[in-house]
């Protein structure tokens, strides 16, 4: 195999700690048979000796796009669509689309990701699911039902549905749920302060290191996801991972995740749909309840998220835009 070297622009570098540079670093690991390299902006002083490009995000990363494309047409050019990409900035904004038009080839991270693509680029696009490690399942209380919701505070996560959710629930309900994550947005974080102040099953952890997240994910017994926009949440497969069934949005960026005919799906903006399966949820937390059925759909979707399986789709992307002319 030819080594190649592979040029990794991210809008997002070790500082940020989101999603794309989290991305970024994972596949630059993987394509360790490579020579992979990250960037903010291309071209740098490396640049002459490029191959490909990956492009995290078609409007934020549209400059190195545009580069890359003047120095070398379409060739090795590959660009892949976030969730702001594809459920906003492509049916308005022209300089998403014209990333679109100007890659060789388009990558989304979920199934239901390529048919949001104008008719025109469907047939470049494929689909590379993110990928992370197994974790043993951790013993979880029978005496209530523990929650966890993981993600910044800011609109398109929804945190607000989570916090009206709560104060639904009755008091004694034997539901508790954790929120973790920065308030990226200040009033958001006070609406956490105040539903914290009103409702006791309700906390708001902030953020924690990864390495907590993920063990107070192991120990939950499900994992909301409420948000209104995305490419593929990564927690989600973080939590399927962890034997941690999910209730979420009903939105292409969770349903190309969990499945169509998942059972754990309520509308966007629905509190009260949450609430309800929440406390159906907690009733029915016996091997043959709502839980364990929630836990059987996930176990079979977890396969799609093995990290070899990611590493052989990224190798097989990259090897296509080297040889495809």
């Amino acid at each position: 195999m030819q080594k190649l070297r592979v040029v990794i622009v991210s809008p997002a570098l070790a500082d940020a700690n989101n999603g794309n540079w989290q991305t970024a670093r994972r596949w630059q690991q993987m394509l360790s048979g490579h020579f992979a390299r990250i960037v903010r902006q291309w071209p740098d002083a490396q640049a002459e000796d490029d191959d490909v490009m990956l492009a995290l995000h078609a409007r934020r990363s549209a400059d190195s796009v545009q580069a890359w494309h003047a120095r070398h047409g379409e060739r090795g050019l590959g660009v892949v669509l976030t969730g702001t990409d594809l459920y906003r900035d492509i049916a308005h904004d022209p300089i998403a689309q014209r990333s679109l038009a100007l890659a060789q080839s388009l990558v989304v991270l979920q199934g239901l990701g390529i048919a949001s693509l104008p008719h025109a680029h469907r047939a470049k696009a494929r689909v590379i699911f993110q990928s992370t490690g197994t974790r043993q399942t951790l013993p979880k209380t029978v005496r209530h039902l523990r929650v966890v919701m993981v993600g910044h505070l800011r609109e398109e996560k929804d945190p607000l549905t989570l916090m009206a959710a709560a104060r639904l629930l009755p008091q004694g309900s034997g539901v508790f749920i954790d929120h973790i994550g920065a308030a990226l947005d200040p009033a958001l974080g006070l609406a956490a302060q105040a539903t914290q102040a009103q409702c006791p099953q309700y906390r708001w952890l902030g953020a924690l290191p990864h390495a907590q997240t993920l063990q107070r994910i192991q120990r939950a017994h499900l994992l909301v996801h409420t948000s209104r926009m995305e490419g593929g949440a990564h927690v989600l497969m973080e939590a399927i991972c962890s034997g941690t069934p999910v209730l979420a949005s009903r939105i292409d960026g969770n349903l190309g995740l969990l499945g169509e005919d998942y059972a754990g799906i309520f509308e966007t903006g629905d509190a009260q749909g949450l609430a309800d399966l929440l406390l159906a949820c907690r009733d029915q937390q016996s091997s043959a309840g709502l839980v364990a059925h929630l836990g059987h759909q996930c176990a079979l979707r977890a396969p799609l998220f093995e990290p070899q399986a990611e590493r052989a789709a990224l190798y097989r992307w990259v090897q296509d835009l080297w040889t495809t002319r």
